[in-house]
């Protein structure tokens, strides 16, 4: 799943909304505490890969406070696509998790790390550190008194290109939109379908009671609508309509319509709710629109992430597959909001996201409930990442053996 980008990310936002918005169910999440070393995220510029930037080999941590049994599930869920996936960052190459996958056991867990793996750090392996997680929403499967926001199945008119088909200089490049007549034309935007585009075509998915609650989901990707009757119905994201992502937080800092600091999501619905017709303006500013569909599985488990996978709260990450190799394990050395001891826990990359670029880039997973909410809106530190890879794949990179074609 690619998922659009995490507006946490993009501006520092507090997601602490559960329910609805002007409403006054917004809980704001507490800002970072002084623990947390906030850091601006940038896209780098060069090298784009972890093997142009430089991997070296680091003494193992000590483990002590992980929790492998959870990790160790999560990685062992990743391997049947981890032994079959293009490694984009050049670190590894096809063959070198098979013995790793198939022998993966948390009976002796230092000993099976020691026996497979090797300790690599890319860059000095700092990088940004933040949250996110699943958002609840009051919702319904049918349009009715206060259910008046439609979410949209993905239309079946809606097309994707790969252009790496039409050009080698093109590979890696997406193009989305439509058919009209001879034509291919930008998709329907935010403002079109608000405006009724989509309308009688029967891709309503369901029905949100809330407007800015409804468009913040889009921002996370995935979510959990709560029933009238209590029942909750998970939707993930199923596309997007290919138009460029604003943020709406950052349109409104350089306005001047919130003070530095007030660009938190709660502010921003602050603001929205004391200026209705301006917000819905701004909403419609982003033209991007996410699609969904309905999720099943273990719910105990997250949202699928860009492996497919469920991911499992406080042990999955989204990561930059240009410098981590999805699906591998990772020890993160961080800060979390309100707790005075450094977070150190095994963990493993299982997703993407639209805003996690970079070396050691790391975006957590912490869940559904609401704690998840707080926690993930309050968490901006710089950490320290470090891979555990196949022991065949580290001696080449100490020797400086080139990745594979």
């Amino acid at each position: 799943m690619i998922r659009p980008p995490r507006w946490a990310v993009a501006v520092a936002v507090g997601l602490g909304f559960a329910l609805t918005g002007c409403a006054g169910g917004v809980h704001p999440a507490p800002a970072p505490t002084a623990n947390a070393a906030p850091i601006s995220p940038a896209k780098p510029t060069a090298p784009a890969t972890a093997r142009a930037l430089g991997a070296v080999a680091v003494p193992f941590p000590d483990f002590a406070t992980a929790d492998f049994a959870k990790a160790f599930a999560a990685f062992k869920r990743s391997c049947p696509v981890l032994i079959k996936r293009a490694d984009a960052s050049g670190l590894t190459q096809p063959g070198d998790w098979n013995a790793a996958c198939a022998a993966v056991s948390d009976r002796d867990p230092r000993g099976y790390i020691e026996r497979y793996f090797t300790a690599v750090r890319v860059g000095d392996g700092r990088g940004l550190n933040t949250g996110y997680y699943e958002p609840l929403l009051e919702g319904s499967r049918t349009a009715g008194p206060g259910y008046a926001v439609p979410l949209y199945r993905r239309p079946p008119d809606l097309v994707e290109l790969d252009l790496g088909n039409f050009s080698d200089a093109l590979k890696g490049r997406k193009l989305r939109g439509r058919v009209a007549g001879k034509t291919f034309v930008p998709y329907y935007d935010r403002a079109a379908i608000e405006d009724g585009a989509l309308t009688g075509r029967g891709l309503e998915l369901a029905w949100a009671a809330d407007p800015y609650a409804a468009f913040f989901l889009e921002i996370q990707g995935s979510g959990r609508l709560v029933l009238p009757g209590g029942e909750q119905l998970r939707i993930g994201y199923d596309g997007q309509n290919g138009r460029d992502y604003t943020a709406i937080g950052k349109l409104l800092r350089d306005r001047n319509a919130l003070a530095p600091g007030q660009a938190t999501m709660t502010g921003i619905i602050a603001w929205m709710c004391a200026h209705p017709a301006e917000g819905r303006a701004l909403m419609r500013e982003n033209r991007s629109k996410i699609f969904f569909r309905i999720l099943t599985g273990d719910p105990t488990l997250g949202p699928p992430g860009a492996l497919g996978i469920g991911l499992e709260p406080r042990f999955s990450v989204a990561a930059d597959p240009a410098f981590v190799p999805l699906g591998a394990m990772l020890w993160l050395d961080t800060r979390v909001p309100g707790v005075a001891a450094p977070m150190r826990q095994l963990m493993v990359a299982q997703d993407t996201g639209g805003a996690i670029k970079g070396a050691n880039r790391i975006d957590v997973f912490w869940g559904a409930d609401n704690g998840a909410a707080t926690i993930a809106g309050g968490m901006s530190a710089t950490g320290t990442v470090t891979l555990l890879l196949p022991r065949a794949a580290a001696e080449r990179l100490v020797r400086g053996a080139p990745p594979a074609p």
